[in-house]
């Protein structure tokens, strides 16, 4: 494929119509024809896995305009992921820019073993870990321009319009952003995937490529990890 458009340059484009019967099996001769791997079979119905079907295909023939759909479905997701592991906006959109040429060069090895969201993350996760491991190398620090978890995360079922509780549950969304941010790459990597993305464990096991019993017990031991900073952060 031609090299890619920086994801700084795409407009905007409206969402996909419904894809038709014709369509769908458009896609699942393009891929035989090919010589490509095959994609698993669409249920009926799965209105959602069938676009995601055809998205690939059109990529896979070079349709640029497939890669900027894709850009915009999933660039705010990617470019949060990075931004939180990386804790730098300039390394996170650098890296962001990296991912989604990463994924326009390798979509012919995507086998849809997985959705193509939980692809793009495990991409954007291996790049974040060796750019991590380069940055370590180089002694550089994260920085502390780590963005606010989501309100949800620690606002009350009914949040308070006191401007004295305001105030402290900012402190405490400042507190937990300082205590993600100090959580060793792997723990941190779950948290935010899990925590903060809402990925399925499922999901997180696609991602991290381990096994999902694994993904359990590992976040239960970030979680634990992050209580105690938090706690330390508080004696502070």
């Amino acid at each position: 494929m031609a090299q890619a458009a920086s994801t700084a340059e795409l407009e905007p484009l409206t969402g996909p119509a419904s894809p038709s019967r014709d369509e769908t099996a458009a896609a699942a001769a393009e891929s035989e024809e090919s010589g490509r791997p095959a994609l698993p079979a669409v249920a009926a119905g799965d209105t959602a896995l069938a676009r995601e079907r055809i998205l690939l295909a059109r990529l896979r023939r070079g349709d640029e305009r497939a890669f900027v759909e894709i850009v915009h479905r999933y660039q705010d997701r990617v470019f949060d992921l990075i931004f939180r592991m990386v804790g730098d906006r300039e390394e996170a959109l650098d890296l962001s820019q990296e991912v989604f040429v990463a994924i326009y060069e390798a979509v012919d090895r995507f086998r849809g073993e997985s959705a193509l969201s939980t692809w793009i993350f495990r991409v954007a996760k291996n790049h974040c870990l060796n750019r991590l491991k380069y940055l370590g190398r180089r002694e550089r620090g994260r920085s502390t321009e780590i963005s606010d978890v989501p309100e949800g995360m620690l606002e009350a079922s009914a949040p308070s319009r006191r401007p004295d509780e305001a105030l402290a549950q900012g402190e405490a969304r400042q507190m937990l952003r300082r205590a993600i941010a100090e959580l060793d790459e792997e723990h941190r990597l779950l948290v935010v995937l899990r925590d903060v993305e809402g990925l399925s464990y499922h999901e997180i096991a696609a991602v991290t490529e381990q096994p999902e019993g694994t993904v359990k017990s590992r976040l239960h031991r970030a979680r634990a990890a992050l209580a105690h900073i938090v706690a330390r952060l508080e004696r502070e």
